[in-house]
């Protein structure tokens, strides 16, 4: 991993920052350490500007790579020394205008005396070699399993352009590149252009590629490998598709290619701007450490997010789009213009999560995006933003190590939801014009937040400070609820009551919402009154609403305007409890399943009550979209039973409800491959007596019908994890056996899930090991994998029998390892099993470790957070089941 084994050893070694004659050097012109603090970046930006690269790198599929960087830029002044970053290379020379200097280097960014550079135009040539990443940043190595061939691909964001490169890593110093590379004979090179030529030379290729427009560091990128290209030129711009040679038969590049020509045909029309790219390519790459990536024109996939073994669902087509739609809206909201700071990029995963949803709803089949939104992004937010832990859609970010210390769900999906509401609160066209101009204005620059509400606020001819205010620099989510009289017959006094989470977090927000009112009527709930309101404060009348029939449902926030949670009244519960499977909206139906969810979490409903109602309600769901949230559902209360380590009569009749629930929407769904995949996909989920697990071991063998379903690769997997995971009998046998059978990076990554999961303290222990050992030789993405399988719910036992000396060793591990380690680390090996002991010494461990990095302290809170309500979702439930 990239990242210093201690910085002070570093200071103390005076040959580990030179590599020629360090005694003349200037002293350091920023803090030695990994990290560029904004402080940092805005004096360098102060002084450098029109910065062009000239890059020239040497791929031979080996362990390193070489490289060439020439800076040349314009410099205000020669007062004081010039850093340009460069992460672990080993650095051959350094020429300043001309003439080689011995300049100073750290392992993280070479410094140049003031007496080597001249005011006004510089040029700076970096030589240098390093070795690829591994763990999905930089420069990114892969040998591919099955056929041995090697694959690389970059990722930078936020700051790790120059974990390949000598650069100016920070957003606000955008360039144009000029490429060049030599590369092994079988491989295309991929970056933000075109190649204008390719030329032989004998075992090698050189690539030249035409200059790009200015972009900031981290939109730009470079991909290279014996990748398989997939070619489609009937959209207005080329279009291309690359993956591994090895699982090219789980790519579907018409689906691929369909959703991209939608997608840029609305952006264009939507923005009012051309795309700026020329070309689409999209690559789906291995190892990825997130979703997707927005390089400009070189869009990054992972490819354990969108490669499948058998044809994809509906859910899998939707989640391609959309993700495709999101990386799409970057090209002109993030790379087109690009914020000053990484405080700012909270608006551009905000503005790209609204504006991806939207294209999908209006571009593609799946109309029903703004449900799946709710139920899966919008309720992660609102999840995050009643955390401990919870922070303002826009915060302050001191330095590149912190730039994604707050990226989540309110980052995404929250701060989408206010650019929904604010699409509402000012119409949808006096949004869009907004937006178009403040692409005009700001194209092929960096903006910031105010030049962003600025323009929404001029469009609108209004000002938009206090919205501002309340919604992008107050944290918290508030609570609304319908309140009336029923007399007669008819509703008196209405009024929407609005609530702050706490003391702590006083907000109080202006929001337009639709309030509605519904009566059951022949079995079905129907729509009795539908209002417009904006409301803020505590307390907003709503007259429209006296005097109409008294409902036997309210809901405030009916068509999922707001962001808001939402407590319904009394009668209004019960009626969701009683009736869901009478509300024919799907998304009203999802909001009301999200109620009663909330009810769990909050306490205030039990458990168990809910369990009756999926138990009752989930066979009859036939909305594709609502059956995944509410399955979801199902198996995260299972997974709450698991962590109260009941074992008692309750939890496995419980336990053996909802795994024949589960089946029998399969068979029920027979013929229905998309329905019958997603009842199946709960059932894996689900199944842990011995019951379902011999019929899992059945389906794998082929001794049991599988009821019309296609077993395909990855379920068999699936069926191999879970088997191992409950010890079935001869399950460790057939991890060695699938491997044989499927030697893919996927089924490699399979294997170590369903191994680590195994209930076996030695293997757990020599797991752990491997874990925190940060110079094994295992994959990053393997270790990643581990993290997240090693200690299931119900292993609480054996979790507990490393976890006081995890958590005591939190603090050096945290020190040791960098952002990328600790980000999979916090928030999946932080040891909490649901009882009062755990929670107090989770508690001991929050007021003693307060010198942890900011995400691993966060972590940490909402571990102890998370612990403290699975104890509470315990107590409420009453006294144990028998």
């Amino acid at each position: 991993m990239n990242f210093p084994a201690h910085r002070v050893m570093a200071l103390a070694i005076a040959s580990a920052f030179a590599f020629g004659s360090a005694a003349h050097a200037a002293a350091p012109a920023r803090a030695e350490n990994a990290y560029l603090s904004q402080e940092d970046a805005a004096a360098r930006s102060a002084r450098v500007s029109n910065v062009d690269y000239v890059l020239d790198f040497t791929l031979t599929g080996k362990e390193s790579f070489a490289g060439t960087t020439t800076a040349t830029f314009d410099l205000k002044d020669t007062d004081a020394a010039l850093t340009l970053d460069l992460n672990k290379a080993t650095v051959k020379s350094v020429t300043v205008n001309g003439k080689k200097v011995d300049a100073r280097y750290n392992d993280w960014f070479i410094t140049i005396a003031p007496q080597d550079l001249a005011k006004g135009r510089n040029t700076v040539t970096v030589a240098y070699e390093r070795l690829h990443s591994t763990n999905g940043e930089g420069l990114h190595r892969m040998v591919d399993p099955v056929d041995g061939r090697v694959y690389t691909y970059s990722h930078f964001e936020p700051a790790a352009a120059h974990q390949m490169f000598a650069v100016f890593d920070q957003p606000d110093l955008k360039a144009t590149y000029s490429v060049t590379v030599s590369a092994p004979s079988d491989w295309t090179v991929v970056t933000t252009t075109r190649e204008t030529a390719v030329a032989d030379a004998g075992a090698s290729k050189r690539w030249t590629f035409k200059t790009t427009k200015k972009l900031s560091p981290y939109n730009f990128s470079l991909h290279a490998g014996p990748y398989k290209v997939w070619e489609d030129n009937s959209a207005r711009y080329p279009m291309r598709l690359f993956a591994r040679q090895s699982v090219a038969s789980q790519v579907t590049p018409e689906d691929w290619f369909r959703y991209t020509k939608a997608g840029l045909v609305f952006f264009e029309d939507y923005f009012g701007i051309p795309y700026q790219f020329e070309k689409y390519d999209q690559l789906l790459v291995p190892d990825f450490l997130y979703g997707a990536m927005e390089n400009a024109g070189a869009v990054t996939f992972a490819e354990a997010g969108f490669m499948y073994k058998a044809a994809m669902t509906a859910e899998q087509k939707q989640r391609l789009a959309a993700v495709i739609m999101h990386e799409m809206a970057h090209q002109w909201f993030g790379d087109l213009v690009t914020m000053k700071w990484w405080n700012g990029l909270w608006l551009n995963e905000s503005f790209a999560s609204f504006m991806g949803t939207l294209a999908t709803a209006e571009a593609t089949e799946f109309k029903d995006a703004w449900q799946s939104f709710y139920q899966t992004g919008k309720g992660a937010a609102y999840v995050q933003d009643q955390k401990v832990t919870t922070h303002p859609i826009e915060v302050p970010v001191p330095s590149s190590a912190n730039a994604f210390d707050n990226i989540d769900a309110i980052t995404y999906s929250k701060g989408a939801s206010t650019l929904k509401q604010l699409r509402h609160l000012l119409g949808e066209e006096t949004f869009r014009k907004g937006v178009h101009n403040y692409l005009v204005k700001y194209q092929w620059r960096n903006a910031t937040l105010q030049d962003f509400i600025g323009s929404l606020g001029e469009a609108a001819g209004r000002d938009l400070g206090g919205w501002t205010k309340e919604w992008l620099y107050q944290p918290g989510v508030n609570t609304i609820e319908a309140s009336y009289t029923c007399n007669g017959g008819k509703i008196g006094n209405f009024s929407l009551a609005q609530s702050a989470p706490s003391k702590e977090l006083p907000t109080l927000r202006e929001q337009r919402v639709q309030v509605a009112s519904f009566k059951l009527d022949g079995g079905k709930l129907s729509l009795l009154k539908n209002e417009a309101v904006t409301y803020k404060g505590a307390k907003t009348a709503v007259p429209a609403l006296n005097g109409s029939a008294c409902p036997d449902l309210v809901y405030p926030n009916y068509q999922d305007w707001g962001f808001v949670k939402v407590q319904l009244d009394k009668r209004s519960f019960e009626t969701a409890r009683a009736s869901l499977a009478k509300v024919e909206d799907p998304l009203l139906r999802s909001m009301l399943w999200q109620s009663l969810w909330d009810g769990v979490r909050d306490a205030k409903l039990p458990l168990d009550e809910f369990i009756k109602v999926a138990l009752n309600n989930a066979p009859q769901e036939q909305d594709y979209t609502l059956l995944g949230d509410v399955l979801g559902k199902v198996v995260a209360s299972k997974q709450y039973l698991d962590a109260m380590n009941l074992n008692n009569a309750y939890s496995r009749q419980t336990g053996k409800a909802l795994e024949d629930m589960a089946w029998n929407g399969v068979v029920a769904h027979k013929g229905n491959d998309n329905f019958q995949r997603r009842w199946f996909g709960a059932y894996l989920n689900l199944a842990s007596s011995g019951e379902a697990l011999n019929r899992l071991a059945g389906l794998l063998d082929g001794k049991t019908p599988g009821e019309g379903l296609q077993i395909d690769q990855d379920q068999r997997w699936a069926i191999i994890g879970r088997l191992n995971r409950y010890n079935h009998a001869g399950a460790a046998a057939l991890v060695e056996a699938e491997k044989a059978r499927d030697k893919s990076d996927t089924g490699q990554g399979a294997a170590v899930a369903a191994l680590a999961s195994r209930p076996d303290p030695k293997a757990k222990a020599e797991w752990l090991g491997t874990i925190e050992d940060l110079k094994t030789k295992l994959p990053f993405s393997r270790v990643r994998t581990a993290m997240h399988t090693i200690y299931p719910a119900e292993q609480a036992k054996l979790s507990e029998q490393t976890a006081a000396k995890r958590l005591a060793s939190l603090p050096a591990l945290d020190k040791a390892a960098g952002p990328v380690y600790m980000r999979s680390y916090a928030t999946s090996m932080i040891p909490a099993s649901c009882t009062p002991q755990s929670v107090q010494r989770l508690q001991r461990a929050a007021d003693s470790m307060k010198d942890l990095s900011a995400f691993t302290r966060r972590s940490l809170l909402d571990t102890l957070q998370e612990d403290q309500r699975c104890v509470a979702i315990k107590k409420a439930m009453g006294a144990p089941k028998s």
